[in-house]
């Protein structure tokens, strides 16, 4: 094989047609090129070491090795919601994630060009002359002559849609963002999630109050998963500490809501190490969880590890949302998922750390922003006490009502619509229909796994129409009611076709009413 001269080979480059990273011949060496995600030429290079190909240095080593150092792929993608810190153990879970999603983004978006030479050839030398002879727009990334991209915000949004990655993936990638602009009011370079037995450290201030968020593995609520805390300063910016936590279980069935798996909490802090770092540190300012849910995790943990429950000032957002947005009763209800589209607020539903900063933001849009301490006295909610009359309370007062000490099963939940769900002719086919859009509507107890072995531990009943309601639980994998023997009839009794509308409304605690909804002509 004749060794061919610096000019013939940049000629060679030129000519190529780019092709995956991952196509980089695995049994060659000799001259590379790299192309970025808009297809320009950016980046000559060699496998000059006797012991690199170019697989193993374009879509090993450029795609996956560190930014720090000269793997260009890495390093010129260290961007946005693909950002991480080396060697940050604070930050390790999230950059992790925030890597993998770089990893998949090069292979899907950038490419590579190489001209193979023989293994007696100076490769090293021959590359240093390809590169006086080449173009300054061709190695505009040799020795950092670019900064890093700006994120391609459109190809990633869509890279994580196809992916279909999880509210845990989505949040970290969130928060990836966030540290990689610097940007303290966005999350804060503190918020912080952490895979290793070393807790993060609870963020320093004069909070005027936190808003807490747990996730379960399983329907046993002291199986705490994630742990996040909204920490809310005085003038109403928010920091948010988030740790996942390893609940020492093997049954994990709400995976498929938040995404959080068995493998991805080994090494974390049991929830006792999480709880020693957090009674201290949220003691003397409310804490606000949305619902009774959280409080109920942490007393069911408690109890399992023998201690007694922090003394905290626990107060509900849900009450705060009620008081501030009446209208949303019977229409969407004050569920987080509901405020999400009434506020417009932004945010990963059932990432701990996402959720306890939008029951903090919440709070301080109900509150109008303001900062006041004023006398506790009790509030009578009519949602909670039936239909019996009461007098007319305000933001404030219901911001200053610690929550009640009652246990969760005690709250009346908020009935009226739940969801919608638009039927295609798979769903007409196979007698269901999907509950994605409005699954965390759902009570946990009633969410099982993907087959009936891992049944929830509690039925819903629906009333569809029949001589009799059908008794279900829901199929977390597939998003459906697991018992789907009366879909067939429903569908069949109300002429359903593809278009339609199922609507899904709560009208008890575990009741619910479904109902057809013909779709526009």
């Amino acid at each position: 094989m004749t060794t061919p001269t610096a000019a013939e080979i940049l000629a060679m480059l030129r000519a190529a047609t780019p092709r995956p990273t991952s196509e980089a011949p695995d049994d060659a060496r000799g001259i590379y090129g790299l192309f970025d995600h808009t297809g320009a030429f950016r980046y000559i290079g060699s496998t000059s070491s006797a012991s690199e190909t170019f697989r193993k240095r374009i879509h090993q080593r450029h795609r996956t090795g560190s930014e720090s150092t000269s793997h260009y792929f890495s390093r010129m993608y260290n961007t946005g919601r693909m950002w991480r810190l080396r060697n940050d153990p604070a930050t390790k879970a999230d950059g992790d994630i925030a890597k993998a999603l770089r990893n998949v983004f090069i292979a899907r978006h950038c490419a590579a060009v190489w001209v193979p030479l023989p293994d007696r050839a100076d490769i090293a030398g021959i590359e240093a002359q390809v590169i006086a002879l080449a173009p300054q727009d061709m190695i505009a990334w040799n020795r950092r002559g670019m900064d890093p991209y700006e994120e391609p915000t459109a190809l990633v949004d869509a890279l994580i849609e196809e992916l279909d990655l999880s509210p845990f993936e989505r949040a970290a990638l969130g928060r990836q963002l966030a540290r990689s602009r610097e940007d303290v009011q966005a999350a804060g370079p503190r918020d912080v999630a952490s895979t290793s037995g070393a807790l993060p450290k609870l963020p320093d201030g004069p909070f005027g109050f936190f808003a807490l968020d747990v996730e379960t593995a399983n329907h046993d609520r002291a199986s705490i998963c994630q742990v996040g805390i909204a920490c809310v300063l005085p003038d109403d910016r928010i920091e948010t500490w988030v740790t996942l936590v390893d609940p020492g279980t093997d049954r994990w069935v709400f995976s498929g809501l938040h995404g959080i798996t068995r493998d991805m909490v080994v090494g974390a802090p049991t929830i006792g190490e999480v709880l020693d770092l957090l009674e201290a540190g949220l003691a003397g300012r409310p804490v606000y969880q949305h619902s009774g849910f959280d409080r109920s995790a942490i007393r069911a943990a408690s109890a399992t590890l023998g201690r007694q429950e922090p003394g905290w000032n626990w107060q509900n957002s849900v009450t705060v949302a009620r008081a501030a947005w009446p209208e949303l009763k019977g229409n969407g209800g004050h569920g987080l998922a509901s405020l999400k589209q009434h506020l417009g607020l932004r945010f990963e539903h059932h990432d701990s750390g996402e959720d306890a900063r939008a029951a903090a933001e919440v709070v301080l849009r109900a509150e109008g922003g303001a900062r006041a301490v004023v006398e506790d006295f009790d509030v009578i909610d009519e949602e909670d006490a039936g239909n019996s009359p009461r007098a007319a309370t305000n933001v404030r007062s219901e911001l200053s009502s610690p929550l009640a000490d009652q246990t969760p099963e005690a709250e009346t939940p908020i009935r009226g619509l739940v969801g919608r769900s638009v039927l295609t002719q798979g769903n007409l086919n196979n007698s269901h229909f999907y509950l994605r859009d409005c699954i965390s509507s759902f009570p946990k107890e009633t969410l099982g796994g993907g087959n009936r072995a891992s049944a929830a531990a509690r039925t819903l009943t629906i009333n569809w129409g029949g001589a009799l309601p059908a008794v279900t639980d829901i199929d977390l994998t597939k998003k459906i009611f697991r018992d789907r023997s009366w879909v067939r009839s429903f569908f069949a009794d109300n002429g359903a076709r593809a278009g339609d509308i199922v609507e899904i409304s709560e009208t008890a605690p575990f009741c619910y009413q479904v109902t057809l909804v013909r779709a526009s002509a």
